[in-house]
C-alpha cells in the first residue's frame, strides 16, 4: 500500500507541477499585473511539496491504521457486542473533533501559505536587486523586512498547532475515558453472569481481556492518525491556491489553438478609435481614441513625453492586452480573432531593457527561432554587431551569460536581444528604445543594421533619441493618450508643434528649468499596490540578532544536520513533557491492564465492585492527565518548530545577504535556486517538527521503556524482546539511506526546475513576446523527469522496508507471547507479569511502526538541514557585515586606480581590466567612455568593492579599499545606475533607502527630492510622498524612477557620486530634467560618470577613454577632439548619427 500510494503521489505531484507551470505561463499579462509574481517561488516549491506529502504514503498508512481500527473493533464486537457498542459510544465525539480539527487546520494552513508567499516575494525582490541593496547598505533593513513577513506565518503555524494539540488532547481523553467506561461496564456484565453455569456465561474475564485489548489497540491506532490528518489539512490548504491558478482560464490564451492563422501576412496595422486602461488601474485612461494606420513595409515612429501611451500601443499589437473599446487590426483581421501564438510568431520585439536568460549566448539567440542553425545564429549576431565580441570569448557562442545576462554589459545584452529578434525574420518589427543601451560605435552599426533589417518589414519604433527616427516614413506624436501630430520629420519640424518642441528640447542643454506636470503611463506590468511594508521606515533600523557571523560561531560546535537543527531551538521542556506524557501513558496502560486482569481473574466476587470503581476512576484520571500532557506536548513542540523554521529562514536569508557578488554570479546561486532553497529546505525541516518530532521522542522512550520493563520482570523474555531490536535498526538504516538519496536527488531536480520557472515568470513579457512558453515548460518538465523516475523506483523499496518494519511488530509480539507462555508453563514467569510485558511490547511496536511511517519526513529534514547549514557555513571574501577594516568619518573624494588587473570570477579567462590606471581629484567630474565591454562599469563595481582587483590597487583618499570596512566604504558612495531599481515601498521610503543607518527624516527626503527635480511631481500625486511605487517601481515612468533613484543617492550626501548611464533611457523632456538634476548633484562632489552619449559629458573636468581594459586617452572634451584619436572617432561616429 505504501509503495502504491508513494508511486501514485509521485505521478500526481509531477503532473500537478507541470499543470501549474503550464497554467501560470499561459495566463494573460493583465493577470500578472494584478498578482504578485514573487510568491510563485514558494508556491512552486513549498506548496507543491506539501501537496505531495498529503497525497502520498501517508494516505496509505492512515488507511492502514483506520483498517486496523475497524478490524480490532469488529473482533471486539464479535466476542462481546454489548461491551463493544458501549465503547463505541465515544466515537461520535472523536469523529466530530477530528472533522473540526481538519477543517480549521486547512483554513489556517491556507493563511500560513499566503504569509510565507509574501515572505518569498520579499526574498525574490531583494535577491533580484542585490546590487542596489549592497550599494545602499540595505542588508539589515531587508532582513528586518523579511522577518516581519515571517511573524504572521509563524503565528498562523502556532494557531494550526493549537488546533492539532486540542484535537489530539480530545482524542486521547476520549480513548482513556472509553477505557474507563469499557472496564466499568465490562465488569458489570461479568458480575451479571457470575452465578450462571460456565457454558451459559456470555462474559468472562477472558472475554473482557479480549474485548478490552482489541479496543485499546483500536484506540492506539486512532491516536496515531493525528499527524497524518494534520498533513492532509496542510495539503488541502496548499492545494487551494494551486488549483485556483490551474483552473483559471486566461482571457488571452497563448497556448490555445483557436483563432485564425492566415497563410500569409503583409503587415498592415490599423488602430481604430482605441481606448485602453490597464487592468491594475482601471480608472486611469492611457489611450483615448487613438486611430492610426501603418502600411505594409512602412516604418512608423512613436514619440512623445513619458506616459503618453507609446509602449502601450506596442503591447496592444502583441495582444498582451485587449482594448476597452475600438479595434486593433492586422491585415484586416481583428487581433482578437487571430491565434495568439501565430500572431506573436510573426512579430519581433526588442525592448528597452533587454532580458536574457541564464543559458549560453547561442541558446539566447535561438529563443527567437528554435530550429535555427549555427550559421543562422552567427548571421543574426553579425547583423546586430555582436559577432566579433562573441568571437573573442574563450567559449564563444557557448559562453554562459549569467542570470539576466549579468556577465555581459548593457550594450552586449542589447545586441544579443536584437539578434534574437532578427533571427526569426519577422514580418513586423517592434523596436522599443532598441539602441538606448549601446555605445556610440555599436549604435551607429546596429542602427544601420536595423535600418537594413526593416526593409520589407512593417516597423514600429519607440524612441526617445529623436535622431534615430528622422528617416522614418511616418512619425506619430502622442500626448495624453491621443494622436496629436502625424507626418515626416521635415513636415513636423515645419509645423512647429509638439514634435518641434521635443527636438528643440533635446538639442538644447542650457535652457531654464521648466515646470512639468507629468501624467503617468503604466507602460509595463503594474502589480497590485501593497502597503504592507510602509511602516518599516517609521522607526530606526535596529541591529538584527542572529546575523550570519554570530549564528555560525554559535553553531560551529553543534555538529550538522538534525543535531544542529535541534541546537537552534530551545526544546528542553518540550522533550521532558513528551517523555513524561509517553511514560505516563505507557505505565498507566500497563499497570491498569495488569491490575484489571488480575481482578477479573480473581475468585472474590465481593471485592470486585469496589476495585472496579477504583480502576475506572484511575482510567478517568489517566484520560485527564493524558489529554493535558498531550496538549502541552504537541502545542509546545509546535511553538518550538515554528520558531525553529522561522529562525532558519531568517538565518539563511541573512547569510545569503552576507555573501559577496562572486557568490551571486555563480550559476547555481540564481535567484530561483536561492528562493527554492529558502522555501523547500525550510519547509522540509518544518515538516519534521511539531507533532512529528514528539512522535519520534515518544517512540524512542516507548522502546526503551518496553525493553527495561521486559528485563525487569524476566531477563529471559527481555532478551527475546532485545533480539528484535537489531532488525528494527537495520530496517531503519536502509530506509534512511533510500529516503536520503531520494530526497537529495529530488531537491536538486526541484531546485533546477524552480530556477527555470522563476526565471520564466519574472521575464514573462519577453517569454510571451517570443512565444516560448512551451520551450520553458519543456525545460521545466525535463528538469523534473530524472528525479521523478528515481522517485518511482524508490517507492517500491520504501514499500518493502515499511512492510518489513510493520511485520516485525507482529513477529515481536508473537515471539514474546510464545516464549512467555513457555516460561509461564514452567513457572518461571507469572501470567500477570507476562501481560505487562506483552502490553509494553504491543505499545512499543506500535510506536516504532509509527516512527518508521514518519521516517521520510525525518530524512528529508536531515537532508535539508545539511544543505541549510552548508549555506550558513559559507564565508564571503568581502563581508559587509564585518566590523573589521579601517573606517573614514570624512572622505575627500580622491580616487586612484593603480595598475588594476581584473577578471570576473565567473569568467576567469576573460580579461576585463589590463593594468588600468586613473586618478580623480576631490570634487572633479570625470567621465569614462568607450565601447561596450571595455571595463567602464567594472571600475564602478571595484570602487564599491563588489569585487577585489586581481592585481593592483583601488584607493579612496589614500586608503586601499581592501583595508576599509566594507559598510563604511559604501556609505560614502552614491550610485545611480542605467536601470534604476526601486523597491515596493512608498516614494518617501525609496528615497530614504539612500541612508539606512538612521530614522527617516521627511525634511531630508524632501530636500533630496528637490535636488533631483522630482519634488514638484510628487506633490501632484493624491498620496504625495506616501504613493507606493509598485513592484520594482513599475507604477512610475522611466524618468520618474530615475529621478527618485537620484534623490535616493543624494539623500546620503555622498562625497563620491557614481552615475552609470543615468539618462540613456529617458525621453528628451525627462532627460533634460534629469540631466539638470545630475549637474546640480555633482557640485562639490567627486563624480564618476559613465556615458555613451557624449553630449552629456562634454562639460566634464576630465574625460577618460577606456579601450580593452586600459585608459588610452584622457583630457577635456576639446583636448581629446584635438588629438584626433579614439574619442575623436567616437564623437564623429555619434555626430554622424545625429545629423
Amino acid at each position: 500500500m505504501v509503495s502504491f500510494f508513494s508511486l501514485a503521489a509521485s505521478n500526481q505531484a509531477f503532473r500537478i507541477r507541470c499543470m501549474f507551470m503550464s497554467s501560470v505561463l499561459k495566463q494573460d499579462i493583465g493577470w500578472y499585473d494584478t498578482n504578485e509574481t514573487g510568491d510563485f517561488a514558494s508556491r512552486i516549491t513549498g506548496d507543491l511539496q506539501r501537496i505531495q506529502d498529503g497525497i502520498g504514503e501517508k494516505v496509505g498508512i492512515c488507511i492502514s491504521f483506520l483498517s486496523s481500527t475497524v478490524l480490532c473493533i469488529a473482533v471486539g464486537l464479535y466476542y462481546g457486542w454489548k461491551l463493544g457498542l458501549v465503547i463505541l459510544s465515544v466515537t461520535p465525539v472523536l469523529t466530530i473533533a477530528m472533522a473540526v480539527m481538519s477543517k480549521v487546520q486547512a483554513s489556517v494552513s491556507r493563511e500560513e501559505m499566503q504569509a510565507y508567499g509574501k515572505a518569498g516575494a520579499v526574498a525574490e525582490e531583494v535577491l533580484s536587486s542585490i546590487r542596489t541593496v549592497f550599494a545602499f547598505g540595505g542588508e539589515r533593513k531587508e532582513i528586518q523586512r523579511y522577518d516581519s513577513c515571517l511573524i504572521p506565518a509563524r503565528s498562523k503555524g502556532v494557531k494550526r498547532g493549537l488546533t492539532t494539540a486540542l484535537g489530539a488532547a480530545i482524542t486521547w481523553f476520549c480513548i482513556f475515558a472509553g477505557y474507563a467506561l469499557a472496564f466499568w461496564y465490562g465488569v458489570k456484565l461479568i458480575l451479571d453472569d457470575w452465578d450462571k453455569p460456565k457454558d451459559e456465561k456470555e462474559y468472562t474475564g477472558g472475554t473482557l481481556i479480549i474485548v478490552f485489548f482489541n479496543v485499546m489497540s483500536a484506540s492506539m491506532f486512532i491516536g496515531q492518525t493525528a499527524p497524518y490528518f494534520e498533513a492532509f489539512a496542510i495539503a488541502r490548504g496548499a492545494a487551494a491556491k494551486i488549483y485556483s491558478i490551474i483552473d483559471r482560464e486566461p482571457t488571452i490564451d497563448s497556448s490555445s489553438e483557436l483563432g485564425l492563422k492566415p497563410e500569409s501576412l503583409d503587415g498592415f496595422i490599423r488602430l481604430k478609435e482605441v481606448f485602453f486602461n490597464y487592468p491594475a488601474r482601471p480608472t486611469v485612461p492611457v489611450l483615448r481614441g487613438v486611430t492610426l494606420d501603418i502600411q505594409p513595409g512602412e516604418t512608423v515612429a512613436l514619440v512623445g513625453p513619458s506616459g503618453c501611451g507609446k509602449s502601450t500601443i506596442i503591447q496592444l499589437i502583441l495582444r498582451f492586452y485587449d482594448t476597452e473599446s475600438g479595434e486593433v487590426k492586422l491585415d484586416g483581421y481583428n487581433v482578437k480573432d487571430l491565434n495568439v501564438g501565430w500572431l506573436r510568431d510573426h512579430i519581433g520585439l526588442v525592448g528597452q531593457e533587454p532580458v536574457l536568460f541564464s543559458t549560453t549566448i547561442a541558446e539566447n539567440i535561438k529563443y527567437g527561432k528554435q530550429d535555427a542553425t549555427q550559421e543562422e545564429i552567427e548571421k543574426a549576431a553579425k547583423i546586430a554587431n555582436v559577432h566579433s565580441f562573441i568571437d573573442t570569448l574563450p567559449k564563444k557562442y557557448d559562453t554562459l551569460v549569467g542570470e539576466r545576462g549579468t556577465q555581459l554589459s548593457g550594450g552586449q545584452k542589447q545586441r544579443i536581444a536584437i539578434a534574437r529578434a532578427l533571427i526569426k525574420n519577422p514580418k513586423i518589427l517592434l523596436l522599443d528604445e532598441a539602441t538606448s543601451a549601446l555605445d556610440t560605435e555599436s549604435e551607429s552599426v546596429v542602427q544601420a543594421a536595423l535600418d537594413e533589417a526593416r526593409q520589407g518589414r512593417t516597423t514600429v519604433v519607440v524612441a526617445h533619441r529623436l535622431s534615430t527616427i528622422r528617416t522614418a516614413d511616418k512619425i506619430v506624436v502622442l500626448k495624453d493618450g491621443e494622436v496629436q501630430e502625424v507626418g515626416t520629420h521635415d513636415e513636423l519640424m515645419l509645423s512647429k508643434g509638439i514634435y518641434f518642441e521635443l527636438v528643440s528640447t533635446q538639442t538644447k542643454t542650457d535652457e531654464e528649468d521648466d515646470e512639468i506636470d507629468e501624467l503617468e503611463e503604466i507602460e509595463k506590468s503594474m502589480p497590485k499596490l501593497d502597503r504592507r511594508f510602509s511602516n518599516l521606515s517609521n522607526g530606526s533600523v535596529e541591529p538584527i540578532d542572529g546575523l550570519p557571523g554570530v549564528v555560525n560561531r554559535q553553531l560551529s560546535s553543534a555538529g550538522s544536520g538534525i543535531g544542529r537543527q535541534m541546537s537552534i531551538t530551545s526544546g528542553g521542556y518540550n522533550r521532558q513533557i513528551s517523555a513524561l506524557s509517553n511514560f505516563e501513558r505507557q505505565m498507566s496502560n500497563i499497570s491498569a491492564g495488569k491490575d484489571g486482569a488480575a481482578m477479573v481473574l480473581s475468585k472474590d466476587k465481593d471485592k470486585i465492585p469496589d476495585e472496579t470503581d477504583y480502576l475506572s476512576l484511575l482510567f478517568l484520571l489517566m484520560a485527564i492527565s493524558s489529554g493535558v500532557l498531550t496538549f502541552l506536548q504537541i502545542f509546545m513542540f509546535t511553538i518550538a518548530g515554528e520558531k525553529l523554521t522561522s529562525r532558519l529562514r531568517k538565518m539563511v536569508f541573512s547569510n545569503i545577504l552576507a555573501q559577496d557578488m562572486e557568490f551571486f554570479d555563480h550559476p547555481k546561486n540564481s535567484v530561483g535556486s536561492l528562493c527554492s532553497r529558502l522555501t523547500s529546505d525550510a519547509s522540509s525541516v518544518q515538516g519534521a517538527t511539531g507533532s512529528r518530532i514528539s512522535t519520534l521522542l515518544q517512540s524512542l522512550s516507548t522502546l526503551v521503556a518496553s525493553i527495561v520493563l521486559a528485563l525487569w520482570y524476566n531477563y529471559k523474555i527481555g532478551l527475546v524482546v532485545l533480539a528484535f531490536i537489531p532488525a528494527v535498526l537495520i530496517g531503519a538504516y536502509f530506509e534512511g539511506r533510500v529516503v536520503s538519496s531520494d530526497s537529495k536527488s529530488e531537491k536538486k531536480g526541484t531546485e533546477k526546475a524552480s530556477k527555470v520557472a522563476i526565471e520564466a515568470i519574472e521575464s514573462i513579457r519577453t517569454v510571451a513576446s517570443l512565444h516560448e512558453e512551451r520551450t520553458f515548460l519543456k525545460q521545466y518538465h525535463d528538469a523534473l523527469v530524472g528525479p521523478h523516475r528515481k522517485s518511482r523506483l524508490k517507492s517500491h523499496v520504501r514499500g518493502i522496508i515499511y512492510g518489513f518494519a510493520q511485520g516485525l511488530q507482529a513477529f515481536a509480539y508473537a515471539g514474546t507471547m510464545y516464549y512467555g507462555s513457555i516460561l509461564v508453563s514452567e513457572d518461571d514467569l507469572k501470567y500477570s507479569d507476562l501481560l505487562k510485558v506483552l502490553e509494553g511490547v504491543m505499545i512499543g511496536a506500535m510506536m516504532i511502526g509509527q516512527s518508521v511511517a514518519l521516517a521520510p519526513d525525518y530524512q528529508k529534514a536531515k537532508v535539508s538541514a545539511v544543505r541549510i547549514f552548508k549555506l550558513l557555513d559559507l564565508r564571503p571574501k568581502i563581508d559587509a557585515f564585518s566590523k573589521d577594516g579601517n573606517t573614514l568619518d570624512d572622505v575627500q573624494g580622491y580616487i586612484h586606480f593603480q595598475k588594476v588587473h581584473f577578471n570576473y570570477p565567473s569568467r576567469p579567462r576573460v580579461k576585463i581590466l589590463r593594468g588600468l590606471g586613473l586618478d580623480i581629484e576631490p570634487g572633479q567630474t570625470v567621465a569614462l567612455v568607450g565601447s561596450s565591454g571595455c571595463g567602464k562599469s567594472t571600475c564602478v563595481q571595484l570602487l564599491q568593492r563588489f569585487y577585489d582587483a586581481d592585481h593592483g590597487s583601488v584607493m579612496l583618499d589614500e586608503e586601499n579599499v581592501k583595508d576599509m570596512n566594507v559598510a563604511n566604504l559604501r556609505s560614502h558612495i552614491g550610485v545611480v545606475s542605467q536601470e534604476p531599481v526601486l523597491f515596493s515601498y512608498s516614494i518617501a521610503e525609496n528615497i530614504a533607502y539612500g541612508d539606512n543607518t538612521r530614522e527617516m527624516d521627511m525634511n531630508r527626503v524632501m530636500e533630496a527630492a528637490r535636488q533631483a527635480n522630482i519634488h514638484n511631481f510628487i506633490t501632484t500625486l493624491p498620496q504625495g510622498y506616501d504613493t507606493p511605487v509598485g513592484d520594482k517601481g513599475t507604477q512610475l515612468s522611466g524618468g520618474q524612477k530615475q529621478r527618485v533613484a537620484i534623490a535616493r543617492a543624494l539623500l546620503r550626501d555622498p562625497k563620491v557620486l557614481l552615475l552609470d548611464e543615468a539618462t540613456s533611457a529617458l525621453d528628451a523632456e525627462s532627460e533634460k530634467i534629469v540631466q539638470d538634476a545630475l549637474d546640480r548633484a555633482s557640485s562639490g562632489r567627486t563624480c564618476l560618470i559613465i556615458a555613451h552619449r557624449l553630449t552629456t559629458i562634454q562639460n566634464a573636468d576630465v574625460i577618460m577613454v577606456i579601450h580593452k581594459g586600459k585608459v588610452v586617452e584622457k583630457g577635456t572634451h576639446q583636448e581629446l577632439l584635438n588629438k584626433r584619436g579614439h574619442y575623436y572617432n567616437l564623437h564623429n561616429t555619434q555626430g554622424g548619427t545625429q545629423q
